[in-house]
């Protein structure tokens, strides 16, 4: 058995006046058989008033001592508690104040598991003669001047079964006072001063214990023999409350289900200090509760293990009155060292704040005295368990979210310190603590991760076109499934029924052999990929948006991007917004479509991006706004996804913030869903790269083993795919070098270096490094050469404290020296930094010329172009050149003159057919370009029709009247452009021509931003006409001079 005595404060203790010394500590001692106990040292809260030489004095001390007491020892045993006092300083001796001898409560009538309580209690401190060591000031005291102490204690008989303790009627006083007693332990003094320092709880805590304790306070308490008759005058009366009483037997499951049955209050907000775990698991809210909080739970057992934890010491679930009531144990333990601090002892409180059935909430209290600062701080734990069905098989799911917050007892210097060290604490706590939950319920944030079935809802109808279909079914697995097939009906239809074998009968025909069964079950499994082919096929929807609905090309690294949609996006100047999002990655660009006067878009549109060599490292998110094809996009924000900071299952469903002033404004997010795979397969991809890497850098280059790539993977967090290519022992030049290792892989440059324990480790990506110097030996590289990264503007912002100095453009500049092989360290540098940056320059050629040509030109768009007056046209420009205009008329004759002109105004691809008369006296031919990036973001493609014919006035010039139609870019089908070249001589005496650019547009379509682009289309084609004139000027008079 064990006896708890809980010494709670004292009042009325005499004290010298006046004070010497620097003042008087009191602390009390506690005595049962050869056990024995004091509390700290506190000062006297306040003196009491009056002109006597003794003040009376009132310490506080708030503490629990355990004492192992037999049972048959039990019986008539007593304990002592005196109080004393000492000098704070300047005094060498200390003198006993009072003291008071106390019963162990009777035992008797204790069942196992069953806890007998005496409630807080005043007693008087009685004389005990001159016990002074070392001489005291004053004389002994009397009786009446030894003041009174608060006492509660009670005797705990053990119970060896795992069940929830519920007090019995003969012993329920535990349901009011004891939890009075319990959350008094709570409270916090200081150790210089003595000075209370609480919660609000705790004073209220206070103020119900000393109104309980006045209650019961004996004025002539002089021995405790009526102390049993107390302890039956307060159960008495504790029955009468409104605590319901449970069964001493009840287990776990019943309080649970009790718990369910009372009114609950609703689930609290996550703490202040934020979440530090969140999870979602394939299982009942339910059963992770019982996993989680039930008595020896084996998930705590195994999670001990894993960090150490020694002498833990479970107390059983216990009623706590509150409204309502609640669950409440209390769990002391050893925690094991850790990197953060060593093995201090810990005492944590949980508390059961709501359990439902399907939603548990649990509070914990912890506490660690031992740690520095420990007694000035609690750390509060929120544990919430939430049912949801939210999973695409509609299976049931758990989601655990667990939140802390740092309560201060008492105000500190070091308190952003100390939120430091718990929050890093806690971080390496639960990363053991998801450990060891994957090997008891398996994790939902990876179910229904698959890539197929996410994007399935956003895929696009394709056109119910026979040759698509024969492209996309024309493969392997439909041809051989359709074979396969075919075989066995013809099989079928050639064999004869047999007899009835087995456990066959009329209506079974079984598999007569393992030969019959394996070939049922391959066709069972081609049946149901072309079963998946067939239905993604019939799923898909119309194409929306430039780039939705894109299939990939090649094999490698493929990346697909859903594009779901933005919340929160800011207004721009006309006070709606029109967004699109372009996503650039290896210099490959995907465009979304427009949506329009939305500040909440919606695209649900998928970007897929060519198979890639090389794994990518970023993907740079760019939201504009639509103001026109040809407008300057106003950038709403931009963002960078960077792949080895985020796991597949983050991308797979990720919200990303957006960078920029007016984003960060609104705090705009985007939703993605990012999926990166390798089709080629880990080992066959490294394999090829790095024999590729071996032609560039010059020398061979060795597969690593699995262990070192795993090291270098945990050492720099990278994701399992990064595989190490080589990695050098080296200093980093700063002002001092630092030993360490440079790590090369095929994305990162990484370096880390361990000096008496202080790490230092940081990488860089390929991607980001502008240029690589090779320096000379000088005496600060200790007389070797050394390289010099420097970084481009910006970039590489993770790793600036190990960067040797930053320019005034903001690039950081990396140096290491001391290799052990200079020359093949830098060759090897050096080769795969060359190769990863012309890499992304050939990649993002190769995107533009791939691009389709346009081998015929669409004569639909132009046809019965003649009807010319029907379009009003304004005037645009007025332009003069020293020029003859038959000369300035080259620029529309297909020659050299218009090709350079085309090409010099951005115009990619340029053909135009030769003039052919489309009526008397009228030249018609066709043209067909597209427009660079730096014209249109969108690119896009251009045909058009141009008609040549005499000027009206007669005067000797010539008019093109120009109809363009524009693909490839948002509302291109909704108009044609009409532009109008007036083309005259002008009479002088040196050769000169005039020439007016008229412009108009023909809708097609209505649409409520005709305003805005007829603008915006205007504007830019007729200042793109007046450019090609300029420039036709420009290379007729460079011509002619020269």
């Amino acid at each position: 058995m064990r006896l708890y005595v809980y010494v709670l404060e004292a009042r009325g203790l005499p004290v010298p006046r006046p004070r010497l010394h620097g003042g008087v500590l009191f602390y009390a001692k506690v005595t049962a058989g050869k056990q024995r106990f004091r509390t700290r040292a506190v000062e006297a809260a306040e003196p009491g008033p009056g002109g006597e030489d003794l003040a009376a004095a009132a310490p506080a001390w708030n503490e629990e001592f355990v004492f192992a007491v037999g049972a048959e020892e039990a019986e008539g045993e007593e304990f002592e508690v005196a109080v004393a006092r000492r000098r704070r300083r300047g005094g060498r001796g200390r003198e006993v104040v009072g003291a008071v001898r106390l019963p162990v409560p009777a035992a008797t009538a204790a069942s196992p598991g069953e806890r007998r309580s005496v409630p807080p209690t005043w007693f008087t401190l009685q004389p005990v003669g001159d016990r002074r060591k070392g001489g005291g000031d004053d004389g002994e005291a009397s009786a009446a001047d030894c003041g009174k102490i608060l006492l509660s204690f009670s005797l705990y008989r053990e119970n060896n079964d795992n069940v929830v303790i519920h007090m019995s009627p003969s012993s329920s006083s535990r349901s009011d006072t004891d939890a009075e007693i319990e959350r008094l332990t709570d409270m916090e003094h200081s150790g210089s001063n003595g000075a209370v320092v609480d919660s609000p709880r705790s004073r209220d805590t206070g103020r119900t214990s000393l109104d309980n304790s006045d209650r019961w306070m004996q004025t002539d308490s002089n021995s405790v023999t009526e102390d049993d008759d107390l302890a039956e005058d307060i159960a008495a009366t504790a029955n009468g409350s409104s605590t319901e009483q449970m069964a001493p037997d009840a287990s776990f499951e019943e309080a649970m289900e009790t718990m369910k049955s009372r009114s609950t209050p609703d689930t609290p907000e996550d703490l202040d200090g934020g979440i530090i775990f969140e999870h979602t698991y394939l299982v009942e809210s339910k059963e992770l509760n019982h996993l989680l909080f039930r008595p020896e739970s084996q998930f705590f057992k195994e999670l001990r293990e894993l960090q150490g934890t020694t002498d833990y010491e479970e107390q059983p679930w216990t009623w706590k009155s509150k409204d309502p009531p609640s669950l409440t144990r209390t769990c002391q333990y050893t925690k094991g060292a850790s990197k953060f601090m060593k093995a201090v002892k810990t005492s944590e409180e949980q508390t059961y704040l709501k359990a439902d059935g399907k939603s548990f909430v649990v509070m914990a209290r912890v506490r660690t005295p031992e740690v520095p600062f420990g007694n000035c701080f609690a750390v509060v734990l929120l544990y919430k368990i939430i049912q949801s069905t939210g999973l695409s098989g509609g299976e049931e799911s758990a989601h655990l979210t667990v939140s802390y917050n740092v309560e201060f007892l008492q105000s500190t210097m070091m308190r952003s310190m100390i939120e430091g060290s718990v929050r890093d604490g806690l971080k390496e706590n639960f990363e053991g603590f998801a450990e060891v939950m994957s090997r008891h319920v398996k994790l939902a944030d990876s179910v229904g991760m698959d890539k197929e079935q996410l994007l399935a809802p956003l895929q696009a109808e394709h056109q119910s076109d026979i040759r698509l279909a024969y492209k996309y079914f024309c493969n392997f697995t439909a041809i051989t499934t359709v074979l396969f097939a075919l075989y066995i009906v013809v099989h079928i239809l050639l064999s004869k029924p047999g007899p009835l074998m087995g456990l066959e009968f009329n209506g079974l025909d079984l598999p007569d052999s393992f030969g019959e069964l394996i070939t049922a079950g391959v066709l069972v499994l081609q049946f149901e990929r072309l079963l998946n082919m067939i239905s993604r096929f019939v799923e898909a929807r119309v194409q929306r948006g430039s780039d939705h609905g894109v299939k990939a090309n090649g094999e490698g690294w493929l990346l697909t991007v859903a594009l779901l949609e933005a919340t929160s996006l800011p207004p721009v100047s006309c006070g709606s917004v029109d967004p699109y999002v372009v996503f650039s990655c290896n210099g490959i660009t995907r465009t979304s479509s427009v949506q329009l006067q939305t500040q909440e878009p919606q695209w649900n549109e998928i970007m897929e991006f060519d198979a890639m060599e090389e794994p990518p490292a970023v993907l740079d998110v760019e939201v504009f706004n639509f103001d026109g094809p040809f407008d300057l996009a106003i950038s709403l924000g931009h963002a960078e996804i960077n792949f080895l900071k985020h796991t597949s299952v983050e991308l797979a469903d990720i919200w990303v913030p957006l960078e920029g002033k007016l984003a960060q404004t609104c705090q705009s997010r985007l939703h993605l869903r990012v999926f990166l795979e390798n089709t080629k397969g880990p080992e066959t991809s490294m394999r090829e790269y790095l024999s590729k890497m071996e032609k560039e850098v010059g020398k061979k280059l060795h597969v690593r083993s699995p262990h070192r790539n795993s090291t270098f993977q945990k050492l720099f967090s990278l994701p399992q795919e990064e595989f190490l290519i080589a990695d050098y022992v080296c200093s980093l030049k700063r002002k001092l070098p630092l030993q360490g290792r440079l790590f090369v892989s095929a994305r990162i440059v990484g370096f880390y270096a361990n000096l008496f324990g202080h790490k230092t480790k940081f990488f860089f990506l390929w991607e980001d490094v502008e240029e690589i110097e090779v320096l000379q030996p000088s005496f600060t590289t200790v007389g070797t050469p050394s390289l010099l990264f420097t970084l481009k503007s910006g970039r590489g912002l993770d790793a600036k404290s190990g960067a040797k100095s930053q320019d005034k453009e903001g690039r950081l500049k990396f140096q290491f020296h001391s290799f052990a092989s200079f020359s093949k360290a830098s060759r090897t540098i050096i080769g795969l930094w060359k190769t990863k940056s012309s890499a992304i320059e050939q990649r993002a050629k190769m995107e533009e010329d791939q691009e389709e040509d346009f081998s015929s030109v669409d004569l639909d768009d132009v046809h019965a172009v003649l009807s010319i007056g029907d379009v009003p046209l304004s005037k645009a420009y007025t332009l003069e050149h020293p020029i003859d205009a038959e000369l300035l008329m080259g620029v529309f004759d297909g020659g050299a003159l218009e090709t350079r002109t085309m090409s010099r105004v951005g115009c990619l691809d340029y053909s135009a057919t030769p003039w052919e008369a489309a009526r008397l006296g009228v030249l018609e031919r066709h043209v067909s370009y597209k427009f660079n990036r730096y014209m249109s973001i969108f690119g896009g493609e251009v045909v058009s029709t141009q008609l040549k014919f005499p000027a009206e006035d007669g005067g000797g010039g010539w008019t093109i009247h120009e109809v363009v139609t524009l693909h490839n870019v948002p509302f291109g089908d909704y108009f044609r452009v009409h532009l109008r070249y007036n083309v005259q001589g002008v009479t002088s005496e040196a050769p000169s021509s005039r020439c007016e650019i008229l412009v108009g547009i023909e809708w097609l379509k209505s649409s409520k931003f005709q305003k805005r682009i007829a603008r915006n289309i205007c504007e830019k084609l007729a200042h793109r006409a007046k450019e090609v004139l300029e420039v036709a000027g420009k290379e007729i008079a460079s011509a002619v001079s020269g």
